[in-house]
Parts: structure tokens; C-alpha cells; sequence
């Protein structure tokens, strides 16, 4: 069996407001929720953003005040302020909104309902397949994952029969013929399996859900470490048609000033076997604000990305606060953030990408077709920290981020027997206004911003009637631009996304995250 690269011990280490990388990018959905979703492309937004509620009786959140707050760090996405964590109420940081509600707004289900009536009366015919691996070689210093390194193969290889049991529960809960229509592998890092225990992920989900990857998006997150040639080929020969690396930067100094120890060659090598295998889309995930980071130096590292000439790359804006320098200035962080956020963005665009989101860039062209809509059609989630989505509830596992938690859930989790896979643990029950809230802010934090006639053949009214003021407070900042067929986001509008998304959530969901208990 292919030998793990670097697997280091895992240290209690400190929470940080920060979030995740590539694969853990998530850098991130679970960041795949979000990046699978937003590279649909077509037809309405597909963007696994959040959304704040509103419906006949929604009340205006102001954009600025105390209302404005942060979302949590998730088991795949790079970053978010992590629970109990909040920037200043004026910072354009607040927190980036991938998912709505976050996690730090599930609770205890009770009773714990059959997954067999959680799924009963929903569409089962256009489903996203998240599967999560939530191990790595290593914690980057950014990191907020739901995620262990040092596993040994022991313990992969029981979490993979555990993920078997939970496949089965599942399976039979959805019904006749489920239809999987798009699908990814985040993290953690997936590829810090082994090359045989990939092989058998792959088989064991294609023969328990009847799900055929290799006729269906795929992505998969991996990391310069694990891209190894024996990984991308399976991941080639089983249907992968998107892989997303988190590079975070070219640069070996800020690579180490993020605590992601990693040198510029061992990049390129992984670079350099992805393209080899021929993937449709490469994703390269890098960072903005790191500690001694100038417009030059990213330049530079945009630079190097670019030589690859990447489908897809997606620009983080760092949210765990360097130690030293700009860490003790909120202000000077947040306009060294949005100076390099603007030099990043004017540069992609000038080398002919197009903007998708504050984030997400890609090549003219490239935005794939899949029937999957985020905001209407659900998703199931296999492994430990992987959600669930249905019309009505959101659903997952138990969630943590410190090490010495994530340990004993995902021990936990992989002794559980067939039984305990067939109920949702925890969640949160979605109403109409919510509803309403997850619509908008999955079409708004997105460059083609809110179709008007979208919303209302989905929810009967006009998107300007629920919301009252909001969107005309946002106009008034010169962030949003309206007229009869959309609503859309200006360039300021985007850059300050992170203040956009968390403005719009609900009042429900505030108190629910203010009141979660760190773990």
C-alpha cells in the first residue's frame, strides 16, 4: 500500500477565526459545496451560499451594526470566522457565507427522526453526492477544518467501513432509484488516502448508491503533498473531471508564514502530474493576506498560478489574524486584505478570466452544465462531517474543530453500527422564510447576482416586497445595483461580499450561532 506523505501528530492547537485551504480548501464543504455548485454555470445562480430569511413578514437587517456578524469555519472551505470569533462591526471581513445556516446553528434533534421520512415526498431525481474525508498530512496554520492528521491506516480503513454502514442507512432512506447528478470529495484532504483505499471509496459508493461518477461532474480536493501520480490516477480512471489544489502560495516564505510548510518544487511536481492526467478543470486555491505579503509578491504568486493557466482559481482572503504586524491592526489588515483583493482581482481579469464571485475566477467558457440547482435540489452527505440537505432540514453529524473533539467524534463515528446511520443527529428546520434568505444570498454573493422572475416563480412575491429595505440600504453604499429583471452586486459590491452575506442573515440564525458551544 502506497505509503502517506509527512503524517505529523496532531497538536491541540488554538482556535483561530480563520478557515480551512484547498482540499481543505475546502479549502473547504465541504468549499466543494460551494465551488461545485458555482461552477454549474447557466440558468440561475448555483452558488452553496447562505441566505437569510424574509418572507411576507421579514423584518431589514441593517448592513451595518451589530446585526453584521461572522460565519464559522465548516468541514471544507478555507475561511470564515470561526464560532465565538467576530471582526470589528465595520470590517468588510465578517465572514464568508458558504452555507446557510452554518453549522454553528444546528442543534440536537429530538426526537432524532428516520432518515426514511426526513427524505419521504422529495425530489430524488437531481442529487449532489458530497463525500468527506476528514483527514490530512498536516494542519496549515489557516486552518479551521473539520479534520485529523496522523491517521493511521487502522483508523482509514475502519472510518471507510464506517462510511460503507452509513451508505447503506442512507440508500435505503432516499427510496426507489435515486439519481445523482453532480458529486465531489472534500475534506480534509481526500488524497491523503492511499491509492488502494481511493479504489475502494470509489467502489463502495458506486455500488451502494448506484451512482456512476464517471458520467457526472466529479471534483476532488487534494493538496501539493498528495498529489502523487499513483492518487491522480485513479482519480483519472474513476471520472474525476475537476481537481482543486490548495496551493495557498508560490512564495516559500509566506507558504511557512502560514504555517504550511511546503516549498515551491514540491508544488509544481503536483501541478505537473494533475496536468498530465488531463482533468478538464484545475482549480488553484491561493491566499490574500498573510503575514509579509506585499502587492508584489502576490503578483508574483498569481503569476506562477497563472503558468499553469488554471480553469479555475479561487482567491481567499486570509481570515486567521497574523500574530505579529497587521494582526494587532484590525484597520491596516482589512485595507491591506481589500488592496490586495483589488490587485488580484484586476489582475485575473486582465489575463482574460472572468469573475464568477468575490472568489471564484475562471476561463471564459468553462462554467459547466449540471441539472443540479443548490438552491432547490438536496444533497447527501456521506462521511463524518459531511451535511445533508432536504427542502425542510439541514442535517449532519456531530461538528468540532479542535483537535482533541474532532478525534473523539470521528472515533466515535467510525464504531457506530448500521442502526445509528438511519437518523439525523443534528440539524436545523428550514421555513419558508429561510427559505426565502437561503435563495437570496446564494443568488446575490454571486457576480450574475438574483433573477427577479427566478424568485418569484419560486416563492410567489417580488424579492424587494420580502425584504423591505435591505437591498435599497445596500444600493445607498453604491454595493448593489437594481432594476426589473435582477439584482446585482457592483465591483464594491463584491469585494465586500463577506459584509454583504453575513448582514442577511436571520435573527433565528444569529442567536442560534451566538449561543453554539466551541468544541
Amino acid at each position: 500500500m502506497t505509503r502517506r506523505t509527512s503524517p505529523a501528530e496532531d497538536a491541540e492547537a488554538p482556535l483561530t477565526p480563520g478557515r480551512g485551504s484547498g482540499d481543505a480548501e475546502r479549502v473547504r464543504q465541504e468549499e466543494w459545496e460551494i465551488e461545485q455548485a458555482m461552477d454549474t454555470g447557466g440558468g440561475a445562480p448555483r452558488v452553496e451560499s447562505d441566505v437569510k430569511r424574509t418572507g411576507a413578514g421579514m423584518t431589514a437587517v441593517p448592513v451595518e451594526g451589530p446585526g453584521i456578524r461572522r460565519a464559522a469555519a465548516d468541514d471544507g472551505f478555507l475561511d470564515s470566522g470561526a464560532p465565538g470569533e467576530q471582526e470589528g462591526d465595520d470590517s468588510p471581513y465578517q465572514g464568508y457565507v458558504y452555507a446557510y445556516p452554518h453549522k454553528t446553528a444546528y442543534r440536537p434533534l429530538d426526537p432524532r427522526p428516520l432518515l426514511r421520512d426526513v427524505w419521504a415526498g422529495e425530489r430524488t431525481d437531481a442529487l449532489f453526492l458530497y463525500l468527506h474525508i476528514p483527514f490530512c498530512e498536516m494542519r496549515c496554520g489557516f486552518c479551521n477544518l473539520f479534520t485529523r492528521t496522523g491517521a493511521p491506516e487502522e483508523l482509514t480503513s475502519a472510518y471507510l467501513d464506517a462510511l460503507e454502514r452509513q451508505a447503506e442507512a442512507v440508500r435505503d432512506a432516499l427510496g426507489d432509484a435515486p439519481r445523482f447528478v453532480t458529486s465531489a470529495i472534500g475534506g480534509g484532504t481526500p488524497t491523503y488516502l492511499s491509492a488502494g483505499e481511493l479504489t475502494r471509496l470509489f467502489d463502495l459508493a458506486e455500488r451502494i448508491t448506484g451512482v456512476d461518477f464517471r458520467a457526472i461532474p466529479l471534483s476532488v480536493e487534494t493538496s501539493p503533498a498528495t498529489a502523487t501520480p499513483d492518487r491522480m490516477a485513479v482519480l483519472a480512471e474513476r471520472g474525476a473531471t475537476r481537481i482543486s489544489i490548495g496551493v495557498q502560495s508560490f512564495i516559500d516564505a509566506e507558504a511557512r508564514a502560514a504555517v504550511r510548510p511546503q516549498r515551491r518544487a514540491e508544488v509544481e511536481r503536483a501541478l505537473d502530474t494533475i496536468r498530465a492526467e488531463g482533468f478538464e478543470t484545475l482549480n488553484i486555491d491561493l491566499i490574500y493576506g498573510i503575514d509579509g505579503q506585499t502587492p508584489d509578491s502576490w503578483r508574483r504568486s498569481l503569476d506562477a498560478a497563472l503558468a499553469w493557466r488554471p480553469e479555475e482559481l479561487y482567491l481567499y482572503p486570509l481570515y486567521v489574524r497574523p500574530l505579529t504586524g497587521l494582526g494587532r491592526q484590525g484597520r491596516a489588515w482589512d485595507d491591506q486584505r481589500l488592496e490586495l483583493y483589488r490587485t488580484g482581482r484586476d489582475h485575473l481579469l486582465a489575463a482574460g478570466y472572468e469573475q464568477v464571485s468575490m472568489r471564484m475566477f475562471r476561463l471564459p467558457g468553462r462554467g459547466g452544465t449540471t441539472e443540479y440547482c443548490c438552491q432547490t435540489d438536496g444533497m447527501v452527505g456521506l462521511g463524518c462531517g459531511a451535511r445533508s440537505y432536504t427542502r425542510d432540514l439541514h442535517y449532519s453529524y456531530e461538528y468540532a474543530v479542535s483537535a482533541r473533539h474532532v478525534r473523539a467524534i470521528i472515533d466515535e463515528y467510525v464504531r457506530l453500527p448500521r442502526e445509528e446511520f438511519a437518523v439525523a443527529n443534528v440539524g436545523f428546520h428550514l421555513d419558508d422564510e429561510e427559505r426565502r434568505r437561503r435563495h437570496v444570498i446564494q443568488s446575490l454573493l454571486q457576480a450574475d447576482g438574483l433573477s427577479r422572475a427566478d424568485y418569484a416563480r419560486r416563492f410567489g412575491t417580488d424579492v424587494l416586497a420580502d425584504f423591505g429595505g435591505e437591498p435599497a440600504r445596500l444600493a445607498e453604499r453604491g454595493w448593489l445595483e437594481i432594476d426589473d429583471r435582477r439584482l446585482r452586486l457592483t465591483p464594491e459590491g463584491l469585494a465586500h461580499s463577506d459584509a454583504v452575506g453575513p448582514a442577511l442573515f436571520s435573527s433565528r440564525v444569529e442567536k442560534l450561532m451566538d449561543g453554539y458551544e466551541e468544541r
